[in-house]
């Protein structure tokens, strides 16, 4: 498997773990900033759910076979699962960290796609990267 293959499908375990994780903080937000962050948790699990979609896709059509079971994603993915435990902060917190995790990772995808000559693939992480910068200084600006 090529690095960027193997950067790949740990970008699809990186998205399946945290579209698990982001639904456990939907769920299991509490006060005075819930019906802020309960929305915004909804909606980084649906961009991460077609995020992850494309992402897998485009692995596909290039020749690769994205890790497709929860086992799988947990033994490759660099982002950890929540723990139901975390304070609001502490999941703002983290999710932002896991962005930011995104962000490099994506760089170094766009990296390894450029060398590959996989102008597609380095978009799709562009565009990417570009969606989670934005998010990553929303994060920041509630955790100021």
């Amino acid at each position: 498997m090529s690095k960027q293959h193997t950067q790949l499908n740990k970008l699809v375990a990186n998205l399946t773990v945290l579209y698990t994780k982001l639904h456990s903080f939907h769920w299991y937000v509490k006060g005075t900033s819930f019906y802020t962050l309960h929305e915004v948790f909804e909606k980084y699990y649906d961009y991460v759910t077609e995020s992850l979609d494309e992402v897998a896709e485009r692995f596909l059509a290039i020749g690769g076979r994205p890790v497709s079971t929860l086992k799988g994603a947990l033994e490759i993915a660099t982002i950890s699962e929540a723990t139901e435990n975390e304070t609001t902060k502490e999941m703002v917190a983290s999710v932002l960290s896991d962005f930011e995790l995104l962000i490099n990772d994506l760089s170094e995808i766009m990296e390894l796609s450029e060398e590959a000559n996989d102008q597609g693939t380095s978009d799709l992480a562009l565009g990417l990267k570009t969606e989670l910068e934005k998010n990553t200084w929303m994060l920041k600006a509630y955790l100021a």
